[in-house]
């Protein structure tokens, strides 16, 4: 078996010590450029790798963060992982994935497993089944950042990161309104989550000022999913005066509602369809989704961007974190486009 270089043989191999060394791999300001890029060098040449259990027992930090999302699969919880990855790697971090598919007992799993990995913080996406968040004061409890992104809850008090979902719901309707559509109906999730209540509130409101009554039975609360949005769609399709559009509580039930549609031999935008997400299909189906796009990447970054300034506090010195909310963009496309 080859012997595993150590920060010795760079300090020997260099003819300074150990201590310059180290303070060299981790970029401490007092170590001049020419001994830094030197050591650098050398460790590189050597095939030199860090002993990350020796480094977090001198430093109290493993520099690893835990992830949970509901699903990587999904494109925008992918997206925010590269984003908050990305970001992450040029401090010296990695990160631990646990994808919880939805599941309550699943997600408690997750931070009990993440936290026995010893991770400096956890950043997370809560799942549909997620009714009480208690569990996540476990991470408080150890001193470690706690983010929650997206599904946030208000029995949970964080740091959190999300788009202004009350303004997503408006953002969608009045798209919808602007474009001449009047009978407008809302397939969403049955589990009472947060920021769907949001966005659906937001519906509410641009009917409001449209000076339009909401029909209550315009709102299929179902499945979060493509079968969800076919189902919906095939029920709202059975009323004499049906809807002239509909709103997906995300882009897979808007797929679901186009399915449905096709069914029907009914093209959008002759029924207006609109979902939330920008997911990769949406653009590419025939007819192109519009949709409310959550700006994954700016979500990831600042998720990132918000775990490196606890991070560097002082544990008795930190403060709660003021949410960061940013704002959902409008994706007009054909599925709307009444004039096309």
């Amino acid at each position: 078996m080859a012997k595993k270089t150590t920060v010795y043989d760079i300090a020997k191999e260099l003819n300074i010590t150990v201590s310059t060394v180290s303070r060299a791999l981790n970029n401490i300001s007092t170590i001049s450029e020419s001994t830094r890029k030197a050591v650098i060098e050398t460790a590189t040449r050597l095939n030199y790798r860090p002993n990350k259990i020796a480094s977090s027992l001198t430093s109290g930090k493993t520099y690893t963060i835990g992830i949970i999302v509901p699903s990587a699969q999904v494109q925008f919880f992918a997206s925010v992982i590269h984003a908050l990855e990305t970001h992450l790697k040029s401090f010296g971090y990695s990160i631990l994935l646990y994808q919880s598919n939805e599941s309550f007992i699943s997600e408690k799993n997750g931070i009990t497993t993440l936290l026995e990995a010893q991770v400096d913080g956890i950043v997370a996406s809560m799942s549909l089944e997620t009714k009480d968040p208690s569990h996540f004061e476990k991470v408080k409890e150890e001193g470690k950042p706690l983010i929650i992104f997206d599904r946030t809850h208000d029995d949970l008090q964080c740091a959190m990161v999300k788009i202004d979902d009350l303004h997503a719901g408006y953002l969608a309707t009045k798209h919808l309104l602007d474009a001449g559509y009047r009978k407008i109906a809302y397939i969403t999730t049955k589990h009472k989550i947060k920021i769907f209540k949001e966005r659906y509130d937001g519906y509410l409101r641009a009917l409001q000022e449209a000076g339009l009554p909401a029909n209550p039975g315009y709102t299929i609360a179902g499945e979060l999913n493509v079968e969800g949005g076919y189902r919906g769609t095939h029920e709202l399709l059975k009323f004499r005066e049906r809807p002239d559009a509909i709103i997906g509580g995300d882009d897979y039930v808007a797929l679901g509602i186009i399915k449905a549609l096709h069914d029907k031999n009914i093209a959008p935008p002759e029924i207006g369809v609109i979902g939330f997400a920008n997911q990769n299909f949406s653009e590419h189906i025939i007819p192109s989704l519009s949709t409310i796009d959550q700006q994954a990447l700016k979500i990831g970054k600042e998720c990132a961007k918000m775990f490196l300034k606890i991070i560097e506090q002082p544990l008795s010195a930190r403060t709660e974190q003021k949410p960061v909310v940013i704002e959902p963009l409008l994706l007009a496309r054909e599925s709307t486009n009444r004039k096309k």
